[in-house]
């Protein structure tokens, strides 16, 4: 029987596992933490039944991912929850620019920049499917979809700055800005406004979801369909080198470049070898989660409905923090990301007492402390929050690279998002999965089509993999 290896449990990780179990191999996941999820995990934190998500949190992506969506994880006891509001990026003039899930409450919330909105997501909102179909595989092939992908492109290609001037008014620039960010990059680059568009389309499409009892659950259901499979998976087992692996026909790796390198050591080809090892990784996350006593005190009301507050004041202070960020500097005002989960999901609090998960943009491998960036932030535009503050869990970036590996310098997302690698990550190839080693494929986020719950990095992996079998994918 054909086997294979999977090593690391991320959402790609296990995918990659799915897809090839799903095709009859005998499916091995490694993983080295003690449970399994990689950003997908979830747990109690701070007091007893209050869950966290402790990193990905929002899922419109993996919602509407071709691989997972085919996979029924319903059945498996994963379940889709939609807050009432998707984003909320609040102004200190007590304005705010609002997203909706319905393309046409967010255009009437836009106001006079609410048609200018349609003109440039409508369309693409309305055939997502077939958008993600063709981004979400590598940039060197041809497309299914060729002239959507082109609208897509025209749009995704421009600097997040250049894109804003579209919008006149600051609250959907504001609004713009908080959602491009999501690259992790200076916003004046070209193609910085690929992941925001991405966002906002999927958004309109399916909404900024969260899964029902912490982003855990999609990782316990893609456990649950390897193991229906046939497939074994197993935690605390690190991987160091590919020589204390056994014989197998393929090898999947849900690790960055640079880890890949050091298991792969001299097997891997010296031109492969040299781009992995001088993967440049972006800038990092510094987390807080908070357990708080009541609803956070927002000034902006929809704020308190939504499932997602983007922090950072006008178009202007989020691009110059992103840029400060950018340069290796700690903004005084960073850009912080709340994540309010709870409200589309109530399980994930103990009474009154809620779970909150946030964020900040720091410098890679920034060793200060954010946490208080952070409150400051909330309390900008929350007055009152600091007293409702029962407890907190405090993870720097340093520590986010414990938590997993793959996060070197607190950096969450797999890679610098220069213009280079958003087209070619990891490395310039027209197969950017092989490693130069038959049988042996790099699946993790630092490949295409990049960071998120989607698991679409791991099943093209792994489609490559069954295409150099014989073994046909659907």
């Amino acid at each position: 029987m054909t086997s294979a290896i999977v090593v690391g449990s991320g959402p790609n990780g296990l995918a990659a596992a799915a897809r090839l179990a799903r095709a009859g191999l005998e499916v091995t996941v490694l993983e080295a933490a003690d449970t399994v999820g990689g950003g997908t995990r979830s747990s109690e934190m701070i007091v007893p039944g209050l869950l966290h998500d402790h990193c990905s949190a929002f899922h419109p992506i993996a919602a509407a991912s071709p691989f997972l969506d085919g996979l029924d994880l319903g059945a498996r006891g994963l379940t889709w929850l939609q807050p009432e509001i998707d984003c909320v990026h609040p102004l200190d003039d007590g304005s705010a620019g609002v997203f909706h899930q319905s393309i046409d409450r967010t255009v009437a919330a836009l106001g006079v920049d609410g048609n200018r909105w349609r003109q440039v997501f409508g369309v693409l909102s309305e055939h997502f499917d077939d958008v993600l179909a063709d981004a979400a595989q590598p940039i060197l092939r041809i497309p299914r979809h060729p002239l959507l992908l082109a609208r897509f492109g025209a749009v995704a290609a421009l600097p997040a700055t250049a894109l804003a001037r579209v919008w006149k008014t600051e609250q959907a620039r504001a609004l713009w800005a908080g959602v491009a960010a999501h690259v992790y990059h200076r916003l004046d680059r070209p193609l910085t406004s690929a992941v925001g568009a991405m966002l906002f389309v999927a958004g309109h499409s399916r909404g900024w979801l969260v899964a029902e009892g912490g982003s855990q659950a999609i990782a316990d259901a893609l456990v649950a369909d390897i193991r229906a499979h046939g497939g074994i998976v197993e935690t605390g087992c690190k991987v160091g080198d590919v020589a204390d692996l056994p014989p197998t026909d393929v090898l999947m790796l849900d690790v960055s470049p640079s880890i890949a390198a050091d298991i792969l050591g001299d097997r891997l080809p010296r031109r492969v070898a040299r781009a992995y090892r001088h993967y440049r990784h972006g800038p990092g996350a510094f987390k807080v989660d908070f357990a708080i006593d009541g609803a956070v005190p927002w000034t902006v009301p929809q704020a308190r409905a939504a499932g997602t507050v983007h922090l950072g004041g006008d178009f202007d202070e989020v691009v110059a923090a992103e840029l400060t960020v950018h340069r290796g500097a700690m903004p005084e005002r960073p850009f912080v990301l709340v994540g309010q989960q709870y409200l589309a999901d109530p399980s994930r609090s103990v009474g009154d007492i809620h779970p909150l998960w946030t964020y900040a943009h720091v410098p890679h491998g920034y060793t200060g402390d954010a946490t208080q960036a952070i409150v400051d932030q909330i309390e900008r535009f929350a007055p009152g929050f600091s007293e409702r503050v029962v407890g907190m869990a405090v993870r720097s970036t340093t520590e986010m690279s414990v938590y997993n590996p793959n996060y070197i310098g607190g950096d969450i997302i797999g890679g610098l998002s220069s213009p280079l690698r958003l087209v070619f990550r990891p490395r310039v190839a027209l197969d950017p999965y092989s490693t130069g080693i038959a049988g042996t494929y790099l699946c993790s986020a630092s490949t295409p089509p990049g960071a998120g719950a989607h698991g679409m990095c791991g099943a093209n992996a792994a489609s490559r993999a069954l295409s150099e079998l014989g073994i046909a994918t659907d």
